[in-house]
C-alpha cells in the first residue's frame, strides 16, 4: 500500500453524542477491502490474530453507539490516556500510552469484544461542541498489531519489547495526515478560519482608498493580489494568533455556532478529492470556488504548480516575516515548587513573489538546548542541519501562512517575576499584595508596550477598592481589579522596572442561591458531586465537579474554582524573540533571482502568564527525577 495519507471516513459528533455530519469515501474503501481480501488469503492457521479484518465502515448509528460505549468505558469522551484498575482488556486504556486519548479505536457492533470488530485508528479533535472523527487508510496488518496492544498483559512501552504503539505510529504516515484533516475541519466549523497575523511596517502601496481601508485595520502596506483569498465566515480569532486564557476542557462545550453543511461539504470534496487531502487552506479552496480559473491563470508550461498555490501573483514584489511568539507561565514563588515557562512560536510570513519562485535562508538561534520542537508547513524542505542553523528552503502560497512553529526555552529570565498574595481579612474583605519586577535582564531594542494584571473574582462582586500601586493605573468591574502598569502607547525599553501595589478589596455580601435538589448553599460553597458516577477520568470529574452547582460564568474562569485564586498577567513585547529565533533579512536569497525588499517584524504576546495565590492552595505538577 503506497505511503502518504487516503482518509476513508469522516464523521462529526455534536455534545449529544448524534453525528451530524458524515462522509466516506468509496474509492478509499475499495482499498482497504482488497488490502482485507489480500491479508486475509495470507494469514496462516497458526498464526495466534488468523481472523478476518473487518472489512465494513458501521452506519452512524452504530458509530455512535460504540462511541458512548468507549465513553462509559474509558470515563470520559478522549479516555484515560492510562491503565488503571478500572481498565478493560482491549481498550485504549490497557495500552498504557497518551497518546490513546487522541488516536481512539472503537469496537463496533460488538458483543463480545473480537478483533474483527475493531475500527481503528480514528483521530479524535474536539472543538467547541463538536467531536471530529476521521478515518485514515491503514494496512490491515497495522490494526492486526494495535490489537495486540490491546490485549498484552504488560503495560506501557517496555524496554526490550519489539511492538510499542510510538513505534506502530512511526510507521503510519497518515496520521499525521489525518491529523491536519481534523484540525483544518474543527478550525472551519468553528470559524478559525483567519489568516495569520504578519506585521508589515507603514509604506505607500497603491494609494487613495485602498491604503486607507488596509491601514485601519493594521495591514498597511499590503498590495492587492492576482486573486482575492478571503474566508465568508467571521473568524472567532482573526489573527490566528491570539491566545485564549481559557482551559481546554475534555468535553464538548455548549452554545457555539451552528453547522454549515453546504460549506463542509464543498471543503471537503475541494481539499480532498477522493479522499486524499492536497490542500486544507480554507482561504484559497473558498476563493477558487468564488472566483474559478481564467486563461491568464495557466502556470507555465515548464513549471508545476503546486496545490497550495491556486493563482499567482502578481504586482509588487516582496516578502514579509514575523515571528511571532507566546509566552506561558505558571509563577508560584515558592521554594517547593518551581515555577515554569514556555513558549510556543511561529514564524509567519507573506511571499508576494510572481511565478513559482524557490525563497531560502538559514534560521538562527537553533541551539537544541532551547528548542525542544519543529513543525514546518508542507511547501518547506530543509536540507541542512545543524547545532545552531537550519536552512529552510521553501515555495510560498499565496497569502500569509505559517512557515514554521516550534516549542521552546526562555533565552533570558521570565519578562515579569514576582509574586501575588491574597488573604481574607473578613467575609467580604481580602488583603492584597503584589511586587512584581518588569524586564530584569532584558536590553534594547525589546520593548514592552503593554503590562496589565488581572485579578478575577467570578465568584464574588467587587464593591471597590483601596490602594495606590507605585506605577500605573487601576480601574474595576463587577467582579476583577484590573491594574495597567504600562498602558499602551507608553513603552518600557533598555530598563527594568520594580512594581509594587498593596491593598484591600471589599465584596458584596454572600448570596444564598438554592440547589437544583433544593438544598441551600453559599454562591462559593464546594458541593461534592454524586459519588454513583464513577468518573474515572480526574479531568472531566473536575469539570462536572465546577459545574455542577455553579452559574455558566463562572466556567470562564476555571482557575477560581474553590479556594484557588491567581492573577493573570497581559503583555506584548516587541523588537526581539524570547528564544533567541531569528532570521537575518539580508540572508533571504531567491530563485530565480529577483529584486525584493525582504521585512522581519517579531513581537511576543502573553498566552495564560499566571501568577499564583502564595498563600492559598495552587495546582502543580510533579516533575520526574532522572
Amino acid at each position: 500500500m503506497p505511503g502518504g495519507c487516503s482518509v476513508r471516513a469522516i464523521w462529526i459528533l455534536n455534545n449529544l453524542d448524534t453525528v451530524v455530519f458524515s462522509r466516506r469515501f468509496p474509492v478509499v474503501e475499495k482499498r482497504w477491502r482488497g488490502a482485507c481480501k489480500s491479508e486475509n488469503e495470507t494469514s496462516s492457521v497458526e498464526d495466534s490474530l488468523s481472523y478476518t479484518v473487518f472489512p465494513l465502515l458501521p452506519s452512524d448509528s452504530e458509530l455512535v453507539a460504540a462511541f458512548v460505549e468507549r465513553k462509559r468505558r474509558e470515563g470520559s469522551t478522549r479516555g484515560l490516556g492510562i491503565r488503571v484498575s478500572q481498565s478493560a482488556k482491549g481498550s485504549d486504556s490497557w495500552v498504557d500510552d497518551p497518546i490513546t486519548r487522541h488516536i481512539i479505536g472503537l469496537y463496533v457492533n460488538k458483543e463480545e469484544e473480537d478483533d474483527n470488530n475493531l475500527l481503528w485508528p480514528l483521530i479524535l479533535h474536539i472543538k467547541g461542541q463538536y467531536c471530529v472523527l476521521v478515518l485514515p487508510l491503514v494496512e490491515p496488518k497495522h490494526l492486526k498489531q494495535y490489537a495486540r496492544l490491546c490485549k498484552r498483559s504488560d503495560c506501557g512501552n517496555a524496554v526490550g519489547v519489539d511492538e510499542s504503539l510510538s513505534s506502530l505510529l512511526l510507521d503510519l504516515p497518515s496520521i499525521t495526515g489525518a491529523f491536519m484533516v481534523a484540525h483544518a475541519i474543527g478550525d472551519m466549523i468553528a470559524g478559525d478560519v483567519g489568516e495569520p497575523e504578519v506585521l508589515v511596517s507603514a509604506s505607500p502601496s497603491v494609494g487613495g482608498l485602498l491604503d486607507s481601508l488596509t491601514g485601519s485595520i493594521g495591514i498597511s502596506g499590503i498590495s492587492s493580489r492576482a486573486k482575492p483569498v478571503a474566508a465568508p465566515v467571521a473568524s472567532s480569532n482573526p489573527s490566528g494568533t491570539a491566545v485564549s486564557g481559557a482551559v481546554a476542557s475534555d468535553t464538548p462545550k455548549t452554545g457555539a455556532r451552528p453547522l454549515d453543511k453546504d460549506a463542509l461539504r464543498t471543503f471537503i470534496t475541494s481539499s480532498m478529492p477522493f479522499g486524499t487531502p492536497l490542500d486544507l487552506n480554507y482561504s484559497n479552496i473558498f476563493s477558487m470556488k468564488v472566483n474559478g480559473f481564467s486563461a491568464s491563470d495557466l502556470p507555465p508550461s515548464d513549471l508545476k504548480q503546486p496545490a497550495w498555490k491556486p493563482y499567482l501573483y502578481k504586482g509588487k514584489q516582496r516578502v514579509f516575516f514575523t515571528i511571532h511568539e507566546i509566552v506561558n507561565a505558571a509563577m508560584y514563588d515558592r521554594d517547593e515548587i518551581p515555577d515554569s515557562l514556555s513558549i510556543s512560536g511561529q514564524i509567519n510570513c507573506r511571499a508576494e513573489l510572481e511565478g513559482l519562485p524557490d525563497v531560502s535562508f538559514p534560521l538562527t538561534g537553533l541551539n537544541t538546548n532551547k528548542i525542544e520542537g519543529l513543525s514546518f508547513h508542507p511547501c518547506a524542505q530543509v536540507p541542512e542541519h545543524g547545532a545552531d542553523k537550519q536552512a529552510i528552503m521553501f515555495s510560498p502560497p499565496l497569502g500569509n501562512f505559517v512557515l514554521m512553529r516550534y516549542q521552546a526555552m526562555c533565552w533570558v529570565g521570565p519578562p515579569i517575576q514576582g509574586f501575588y498574595q491574597l488573604s481574607m481579612v473578613s467575609e467580604d474583605k481580602g488583603a492584597f499584595l503584589f511586587k512584581l519586577r518588569l524586564m530584569e535582564g532584558y536590553k534594547s531594542p525589546l520593548t514592552m508596550e503593554f503590562c496589565t494584571v488581572t485579578m478575577p473574582f467570578p465568584r464574588r462582586r467587587v464593591i471597590s477598592f483601596d490602594g495606590t500601586p507605585s506605577i500605573g493605573t487601576v480601574s474595576t468591574t463587577d467582579h476583577s481589579v484590573e491594574w495597567k502598569i504600562i498602558p499602551s502607547g507608553r513603552g518600557l525599553t533598555g530598563k527594568s522596572v520594580e512594581a509594587t501595589f498593596p491593598g484591600t478589596v471589599r465584596f458584596a455580601p454572600w448570596q444564598i442561591q438554592r440547589l437544583p435538589s433544593g438544598r441551600i448553599a453559599d454562591e462559593d460553597s464546594d458541593i461534592e458531586t454524586d459519588g454513583s458516577n464513577n468518573m474515572a477520568n480526574i479531568e472531566e470529574f473536575l469539570m462536572q465537579k465546577m459545574s455542577k452547582d455553579l452559574p455558566s460564568v463562572d466556567l470562564e474562569e476555571p482557575f477560581c474554582w474553590q479556594a484557588y485564586n491567581y492573577a493573570k498577567v497581559s503583555f506584548k513585547l516587541v523588537g526581539g524573540s524570547l528564544s533567541g529565533m531569528s532570521i537575518d533579512p539580508k540572508s533571504v536569497s531567491i530563485y530565480p533571482g529577483v529584486k525584493a525588499p525582504v521585512e522581519l517584524s517579531t513581537q511576543v504576546t502573553s498566552g495564560d502568564y499566571i501568577l499564583w495565590n502564595t498563600l492559598g492552595p495552587c495546582p502543580s505538577a510533579a516533575v520526574a527525577k532522572v
